[in-house]
């Protein structure tokens, strides 16, 4: 069971080397977490992109590309696709956007015919290590599906509860979380989560334990949960937290890294392989990381 997020890459180790395909390579940030999870053998990299522009930063930063495959693609949704079919075809088991656009790297995964979708649903997890908080705290969905139907609610916990599990968190305690902790008819998001919560009662979704509504204070608080005569499994002990909508999780997301002094760790779940897909905000430690979080799964 991973407890820090330095682990994903004891983890990542103990598997065979992974092929990391990397659309719009040439990027500083990005070249410089692939060069650590090279040296760390942890993947090796396929990188796609403006061939002289990726081979002067790794000139810029000392690292030596002179083995790897690299292909030469000006256009950025071009390089997406290419890849993304770099995967499909069995040459790479891993995803990685670079300096390219979201969108592009989204489109090229929900492709029909070159594309790599599993389910219905694609959802974006982070994990998060705080020095305010007991353990690895998920996070679900920060970047990806703006405004989730109540069957995509669901599919957003399985997506996440899939990736505790292949971490070795075989039960992790699932808050949803809103405004407040107490259901409310006039408040969509405080009706869905006592429903989900109501279904994982029922053996209806697997896996986890959830709770909700939820606070986030008493989420991720025992004294607040007391505070507000709380019993629950999950109050105060949450291992992941489902945002009802992007805009709340992508403030947590950031207000943990830039305000909370977190650590973390992200990919896009719901895919045939892991996606890598960070912020151009995220820093080196985040995109390494988040390199090793999909080797380790992957």
């Amino acid at each position: 069971m991973v407890t820090k997020l330095s682990e994903l890459v004891d983890m990542a180790k103990a598997k065979k080397t992974r092929r990391i395909s990397v659309a719009g390579a040439g990027d500083y940030e990005v070249l410089i977490a692939l060069k650590q999870a090279q040296e760390e053998r942890i993947v090796v990299p396929l990188l796609v992109g403006i061939k002289p522009k990726i081979e002067q930063i790794a000139r810029e930063i000392g690292y030596d590309i002179s083995g790897l495959e690299i292909i030469d693609i000006d256009d950025r949704l071009e390089a997406s696709m290419k890849a993304a079919h770099l995967v499909r075809e069995g040459h790479a088991e891993i995803l990685m956007k670079g300096l390219v656009s979201s969108q592009f790297i989204l489109k090229a995964v929900l492709n029909k015919e070159h594309g790599l979708r599993k389910g219905e649903v694609l959802s974006h997890v982070a994990l998060f290590e705080s020095p305010y908080y007991h353990k690895i705290l998920g996070l679900t969905d920060a970047a990806m599906n703006v405004t989730p139907s109540f069957e995509d609610m669901i599919a957003l916990i399985n997506n996440a509860v899939e990736l505790f599990h292949l971490i070795g968190i075989e039960t992790p305690k699932v808050a949803v979380v809103g405004s407040v902790e107490t259901v409310n008819p006039r408040m969509e998001a405080t009706m869905q989560a006592a429903t989900l919560s109501m279904m994982n009662k029922r053996k209806q979704i697997k896996g986890c334990i959830i709770d909700g509504p939820l606070a986030l204070d008493n989420a991720i608080s025992k004294k607040s949960a007391a505070l507000k005569h709380i019993e629950s499994d999950v109050a105060g002990d949450a291992d992941l937290i489902v945002a009802p909508e992007i805009n709340g999780a992508n403030f947590l997301y950031k207000a943990l890294n830039f305000l909370g002094g977190a650590t973390s760790a992200a990919v896009i779940m719901g895919a045939q392989v892991p996606v890598v897909l960070t912020s151009r905000a995220d820093s080196e430690k985040s995109k390494f990381l988040s390199i090793a979080l999909a080797a380790a799964i992957g």
